[in-house]
């Protein structure tokens, strides 16, 4: 069995703090997916740019890379954020309903 950061959210004695933590992981999950994202469209408009303004064959080479970069960089994104949410799933559903605020 692989070692999950998560591991030590696996007890059922976790508390408020333990919870808004991993509330907080999911922000940042979702943060960086977005982020990810953004890269991906940026290096896609940046290739078909450099090829559509480029006058030497040079210019369009970096073109023709940055575009197929871009969508790797979104794939590996949507791929990485799917993953950590799993795991992030799996711990919250390990959580017993919190009632009251102690």
């Amino acid at each position: 069995m692989t070692k999950s950061p998560y591991t030590k959210f696996e007890s059922s004695e976790l508390i408020l703090r333990d919870e808004l933590a991993i509330d907080r992981t999911i922000l940042a999950n979702e943060r960086t997916l977005l982020s990810y994202l953004r890269s991906g469209v940026s290096l896609v408009i940046a290739g078909v740019s450099i090829m559509h303004f480029s006058q030497q064959s040079w210019f369009w080479a970096v073109g023709v890379i940055c575009i197929p970069v871009g969508v790797i960089t979104g794939i590996f994104g949507v791929v990485r954020y799917r993953t950590i949410n799993r795991s992030i799933t799996v711990v919250r559903r390990q959580l017993p309903k919190l009632t009251e605020i102690e």
